[in-house]
């Protein structure tokens, strides 16, 4: 499969184009495109990538690919999805697909019109230990209870222990000041007019929180409703009570300085409780582990489940490729990240009384 990369950052410098060369039996990237010419030049030239524009616009009307993988900044997902499913190009763009609701009818309506596959990068949901947990659960009766946690150091003070990124200097600062307009009208047109501190918590959700909601929609259903939530430090952290039937979810979300990753999900029912524990995806091949206790007459017994080495990010794409060879529809598709969307704005909506 002939790919277009969209954006050339940290997430693609450390992640995505080092397991694209990894797979050269099912990819081949033709071609990329950033507004940064230092990282046109310095990222094409490390990843020997022959084909390089300014623009998505250039990349998707030069054609010669089969698939764009989107990983530019998210107010300019939406735009590049569309443009790409109608010039007949698949599609796996990172999350949040979109900020609004109104993009991501755009973009269900271009993948229909141009019967293409539009795949949201959700790779928590693709770990072997995840998949584990959702099979245990079906076997352990009733949940009393859940936690969704995501308080993680920033991502910046790990990549920099662990890998070369190059971050540019040569963005225009029209640019900056253009993508932060942009950023301000798509979140007034999803949310309204909101005070900043929530309109950044909205961003925290669409950015962080979509993996944590995502996968816990997947592994216990969609949430009834939200009881109660809570933000402070400007949007920086949210708390929040998911309401299921008969039980409720506490989520905790934010971001500090600490040198670490702690995102779980964890799950208690009457004699089990488990823990799928993710680590930083910016270190290549560090498992992500089910974690059990389970109490058995008198005895409690502890075990630690790794599935296997192999990243989610490698079943994602492996999981993209047969999508769209084999013509299937993908688990994370528009349509599941709507959800995630409608949960958001509940969030903010009782973020803001």
């Amino acid at each position: 499969m002939r790919l277009g990369v969209i954006g050339l950052g940290e997430v693609a410098q450390v992640v995505h184009l080092p397991l694209l060369s990894a797979l050269p039996e099912l990819f081949e990237v033709r071609s990329a495109c950033d507004l940064s010419p230092q990282l046109l030049q310095s990222v094409g030239d490390r990843f020997a990538i022959p084909r390089r524009y300014r623009t998505s616009a250039d990349l998707i009307a030069a054609g010669d690919i089969d698939a764009v993988l989107v990983l530019s900044s998210d107010e300019y997902h939406a735009e590049a999805v569309v443009d790409a499913a109608n010039h007949g190009l698949h599609v796996l763009v990172e999350k949040p697909m979109c900020l609004s609701p109104r993009e991501a009818e755009m973009i269900i309506d271009a993948r229909d019109r141009n019967g293409v596959t539009v795949m949201v990068g959700y790779m928590r949901r693709f770990a072997p230990a995840f998949l584990e947990a959702k099979e245990l659960l079906t076997g352990l009766g009733r949940v009393n209870f859940a936690r969704v946690h995501d308080v993680i150091g920033r991502n910046q003070l790990i990549i920099d222990q662990t890998a070369h990124v190059v971050r540019p200097g040569d963005l225009p600062q029209s640019a900056v000041q253009e993508r932060g307009a942009r950023a301000r009208a798509l979140v007034s047109d999803a949310i309204g007019d909101v005070p900043p501190a929530v309109a950044n918590a909205y961003r925290l959700l669409c950015g962080l929180g979509s993996h944590d909601l995502s996968a816990m929609r997947e592994l216990l259903g969609p949430a009834r409703g939200v009881h109660a939530a809570r933000q402070w430090r400007d949007g920086g952290y949210i708390t929040a009570l998911l309401e299921y039937d008969d039980f409720v979810v506490a989520y905790e979300t934010g971001v500090d300085e600490q040198l670490r990753f702690d995102a779980h999900l964890e799950v208690f029912t009457d004699t089990t409780s488990f823990r799928v524990q993710y680590d930083t995806p910016y270190v290549r091949h560090l498992p992500t582990t089910l974690q059990v206790e389970q109490t058995s007459g008198d005895a409690i017994t502890r075990t630690v489940r790794r599935p296997h080495l192999k990243d989610p990010y490698t079943y994602e794409w492996e999981y993209f490729h047969q999508c769209v060879t084999a013509g299937e529809r993908p688990k994370t598709d528009p349509e599941d990240f709507v959800a995630d969307l409608s949960l958001f704005a509940e969030l903010v909506r009782h973020l803001d009384k």
